[in-house]
């Protein structure tokens, strides 16, 4: 998850008075204001306690596929997945992980370009979560920065997603930054979503996501990634 090493600064001193009201609606550029995305949910253990990481759904002809950050899905035990989840609700109910997709960078070294993954849900009475709360299209190779996205993700001290929209900043060649406040532990896996409605990054990669709340990172979505999604999706 977001290793955030700083004093975590409280989301309501960074919302300006003309968007503490925003609810469910983008602020100004750079500013965190409370979102609200049904394809936006959190990931929960199994075996219980709070919600760790974010995922989002993602487009796949069977629709049953979510995307997160690869070190969201490690370790042995079962993963749930609950989309729009808010104030401990889950409005669109809990959908449970059958299967984990992790790049071969991360698996055999933990290579922060590597940190995107994805998971098969478990369909709910013969439906897909991507029936329910629909789900963007994964897009790779798309040029950092060549327009704004959206970031949605759950910090684990709130029961509400925050959401920031910003330009994205090129860090080399195989990582991206975005300047959004707010985005403490928790929200690594948080989609950076442009305005076709494309998935064009994932909260994750150098630092794992960042080791402060207020700058975070995703890898520069290309090959790797694109492979890894056709064999998630049943593609290849």
């Amino acid at each position: 998850m977001k290793r955030v090493l700083s004093v975590v600064v409280v989301l309501v001193g960074l919302i300006t008075a003309s968007t503490a009201t925003a609810d469910d609606g983008a602020g100004p550029l750079g500013v965190t204001v409370t979102g609200r995305d049904a394809r936006v949910g959190v990931l929960l253990r199994a075996a219980g306690e709070g919600h760790f990481c974010t995922a989002s759904v993602v487009d796949a002809p069977r629709r049953d596929l979510i995307v997160t950050a690869a070190h969201c899905l490690g370790g042995d035990g079962g993963l749930v997945f609950v989309p729009g989840y808010r104030d401990g609700r889950a409005p669109h109910g809990e959908w449970k992980v059958r299967r984990r997709f992790l790049p071969r960078g991360w698996v055999e070294g933990r290579h922060e370009d590597s940190d995107v993954g994805f998971a098969v849900l478990v369909p709910r009475g013969g439906t897909g979560v991507q029936d329910v709360v629909g789900g963007n299209r994964f897009v790779t190779g798309t040029a950092t920065g060549a327009t704004g996205v959206t970031v949605t993700g759950y910090p684990d001290t709130r029961e509400t997603p925050v959401s920031c929209t910003d330009k994205p900043a090129a860090l080399g060649r195989t990582q991206q930054r975005i300047a959004c406040p707010g985005f403490s532990g928790g929200t690594s896996g948080s989609p950076w979503v442009n305005g076709d409605g494309q998935v064009v990054g994932v909260l994750g990669g150098h630092d794992q996501g960042g080791t402060t709340p207020g700058v975070s990172y995703s890898v520069v979505l290309g090959v790797e990634a694109r492979r890894l999604y056709r064999q998630a999706a049943g593609l290849s």
